[in-house]
């Protein structure tokens, strides 16, 4: 199955919590995966950003609209327990609990009012609970979906400029990665198309100590194997141990396993991944705002 959305862990969260005893949020992670039935492939599952699993981040929601409704507290760092209120619910047998139940209780509704008007359809999903995410995940779809959109701004502008062009913005960008030295150094090594399929040749490190050979193709069809080995052939040339082949469109299926058996070792980047370095280094793109996501910093309030 897949991972159930974070009011789906309410009422389990709650019911586990009935003991009363003081629970772990890592243990309680493991009991709602174990309640699930998730699949190793569920419980890998990322989040957009990739720095946490989706339903660890339900799990940890789940505890905190939980603990809004007064129905949950939290003893000490990292822990839960139930309250009397959340006895008192469990009591009374319900067969669900989302947030429309939730909103009963007045601590929680103050909670869940939003701060500012949002989208008409979604202010109103708000409002009756039907979300079937977290606000974090909200957050990271909504940039997710905002850098989606750039990446395809800016491979659409890198076609419609010249070869020459796309030449220049690859040295930038293995410059911009601590490749090449400086960017007088790495251009002086690019344009070499006469070196049979080779495009140019950049340090690896600031020293010199090593060097990558580099294809650079501005095209729009799939890169196939037989470019990939017109290429390899040209490093076997060169007795080159290391060749990068960057492209704005993408590389075959074939392509891709042909590098993966071959010495020496040679990286494919295809257009998305080349527009995805790019906004990680500022290339081509400039920062307009900045968001900022806190959380309570819980050592801050421990007495000595």
């Amino acid at each position: 199955m897949t991972v159930p959305d974070f009011q789906s862990f309410f009422l389990p969260l709650l019911q586990y919590a009935a003991d009363r005893e003081i629970h772990n949020i890592s243990n309680a992670y493991s009991a709602m995966a174990e309640h699930f039935q998730l699949s190793p492939e569920d419980r890998a599952e990322m989040l957009p950003s990739g720095k946490q699993k989706v339903y660890k981040n339900r799990v940890a929601w789940a505890r905190v609209y939980l603990g809004k409704a007064l129905l949950l507290e939290s003893p000490a760092r990292g822990t839960f327990q139930i309250t009397q209120r959340g006895l008192d619910l469990l009591a009374s047998k319900p067969e669900s609990l989302r947030v429309k139940e939730l909103k009963q209780f007045a601590e929680f509704a103050v909670f869940h009012q939003p701060a500012n008007k949002q989208n008409k359809d979604e202010q109103q999903a708000e409002q009756n609970g039907e979300n079937e995410v977290t606000p974090e995940e909200i957050f990271e779809k909504a940039y997710q979906k905002l850098r989606d959109g750039l990446a395809t701004e800016l491979l659409d502008l890198i076609l419609k400029n010249s070869p020459e062009f796309f030449e220049h913005l690859v040295v930038r960008l293995l410059v911009k990665m601590g490749y090449g030295g400086t960017i007088k150094d790495a251009g002086q090594a690019m344009g070499r198309s006469g070196d049979e399929g080779i495009d140019g040749i950049i340090k690896e490190d600031k020293l010199g100590l090593d060097v990558i050979y580099i294809q650079a193709k501005r095209w729009q069809g799939s890169v196939g194997r037989p470019e990939i080995q017109k290429f390899v052939g040209a490093l076997h040339g060169q007795r080159a141990k290391k060749g990068v082949f960057i492209t704005t469109s993408t590389f075959s299926k074939e392509a891709k396993q042909y590098v993966s058996t071959i010495d020496p070792k040679v990286v494919l980047i295809d257009g998305i991944r080349l527009v995805a370095l790019m906004i990680g280094h500022d290339l081509g793109v400039s920062t307009i705002d900045n968001y900022e996501i806190k959380r309570i910093d819980t050592d801050f309030f421990i007495e000595e």
